[in-house]
C-alpha cells in the first residue's frame, strides 16, 4: 500500500514575521509533503513577497475570508490524501507529519490528530507572550488523548474526514475550528497528542488577548447551548469553577478597599481559584520561578473574567437574537 501524500495547509494574513520560520519548518520535514500551500488571507504586509521566496505554492485569496475560509480555498487546491494545517505564526518539529501521518494510518482509525505547541515559543516572548505560551502549553498537554475540539493551528485531517464533515463555516470568524471538528467528532475519533509538536509565537499584549478570550467565549455560547455540553478535553467542570471564581474574586475587589475585612474571604476565594488547576502553577513556577507565577496568576484571573464577562453577553444575546441562536447551523460551501 502507498504511503498517504500530505498537503501542509498554511492560512496567512500579515504574518511577515513569523512565515519564513513556519515554511521553513514545512519544507525541512522528515516526511516531505508532497506540497506546501500558503494562502494569503489579502495581507497588507509583505507576508506574500516573503512566502513567494520560499518553493511554495502561493494563493491569492480575493476577499478576507477568515482563517476557515483561507483553508477552503488550500484545500480546493490540495491534491494529498491528508491535510496538514498549521498555522503561519507556527514553526513545526520535523517529524510533525511523520508522526501525523502515523497515527492517522494506525488502527485507531482517526479522522484527524492535532497538536501540543512546545512551552518554548518561536521568539523570545514579553510576560504576556510567556503567559500565554506557557498556558497554551499546559492546557493542551494536560487534555492529550481523544478530544473532540479540533486545534487546527497545528493539526492533520485525512481527506476521507474532512470530505464528510464538511467545509468550514467561513462566517466564523473565531469559533470556525470548534464547529468544524465538532462535525468531524461525530464520524471519526480525533486525538490530541504531544507527539506532534511546533514551537509558536503570540500575542505580547494583554488588552489583546483579553479581547479575543471575551469574544471566542461569546461565541461560543449558541456551540454549547444548542449540543447541551463542552468540548471534551481541555474544557474541564474545575476550569469553569475557576473561572466563575475569578470574576467574584475580581468583582470584590473594590468592596475590599472600602470595606478591608473583605480581603480575607477573597483571599480564600483566591486560594481555591489557584487550587482547582494547581498543576498549572507548579508548572509555572518550575519553569519561570515564583515571581512570574505571581505575574501569571494575575493575568489568568484576568483572562478568566473576561471569558465569563463573554458568557454572560452570549447568553444575553442568545434570549433576544434568532440569528445568534442559529449561528452554528448550516456550513457555507
Amino acid at each position: 500500500m502507498d504511503e498517504p501524500t500530505v498537503s501542509v495547509i498554511i492560512p496567512m494574513y500579515n504574518d511577515s514575521r513569523t512565515i519564513g520560520l513556519c515554511l521553513s519548518a514545512a519544507l525541512s520535514q522528515t516526511y516531505p509533503p508532497v506540497e506546501v500551500i500558503v494562502v494569503d488571507d489579502v495581507s497588507t504586509d509583505d507576508s506574500a513577497a516573503v512566502a513567494a521566496a520560499h518553493p511554495c505554492t502561493l494563493i491569492r485569496s480575493d476577499v478576507n475570508g477568515g482563517p476557515g475560509g483561507a483553508r477552503n480555498l488550500g484545500v480546493r487546491h490540495a491534491k494529498g490524501d491528508v491535510f496538514f494545517f498549521v498555522d503561519a505564526d507556527v514553526a513545526m518539529s520535523p517529524d510533525a507529519v511523520a508522526n501525523a501521518v502515523r497515527l492517522l494510518s494506525g488502527p485507531e482509525g482517526y479522522g484527524a490528530v492535532f497538536g501540543v505547541p512546545d512551552k518554548v515559543p518561536l521568539f523570545p516572548e514579553g510576560p504576556i507572550g510567556q503567559y500565554r505560551i506557557l498556558q497554551y502549553h499546559y492546557w493542551r498537554k494536560s487534555a492529550e488523548g481523544p478530544v473532540s475540539g479540533g486545534f487546527y493551528a497545528l493539526g492533520a485531517v485525512t481527506r476521507e474526514a474532512f470530505e464528510r464533515a464538511g467545509w468550514f463555516n467561513p462566517a466564523l470568524r473565531q469559533t470556525e475550528e470548534i464547529d468544524h471538528a465538532e462535525r468531524l467528532s461525530a464520524a471519526y475519533p480525533m486525538l490530541l497528542t504531544s507527539r506532534i509538536g511546533g514551537r509558536l509565537s503570540d500575542e505580547n499584549r494583554l488588552a489583546p488577548i483579553l479581547s479575543k478570550a471575551f469574544r471566542r467565549s461569546r461565541l461560543r455560547v449558541p456551540f454549547y447551548l444548542q449540543r447541551g455540553r463542552a468540548m471534551q478535553g481541555m474544557e474541564t467542570g474545575s476550569r469553569a469553577f475557576a473561572a466563575v471564581l475569578a470574576a467574584v474574586v475580581l468583582a470584590g475587589l473594590p468592596v475590599a478597599l472600602v470595606h478591608p475585612p473583605a480581603v480575607v474571604p477573597l483571599g480564600l476565594l483566591l486560594t481555591l481559584f489557584v487550587a482547582v488547576d494547581f498543576g498549572q502553577y507548579a508548572f509555572v513556577r518550575r519553569e519561570r520561578g515564583p515571581a512570574f507565577t505571581a505575574f501569571f496568576t494575575g493575568v489568568h484571573l484576568l483572562m478568566n473574567a473576561a471569558v465569563v464577562c463573554g458568557l454572560a453577553v452570549g447568553v444575553l444575546e442568545w434570549t433576544v437574537r434568532p440569528s445568534f441562536r442559529r449561528m452554528y447551523r448550516g456550513v457555507a460551501s
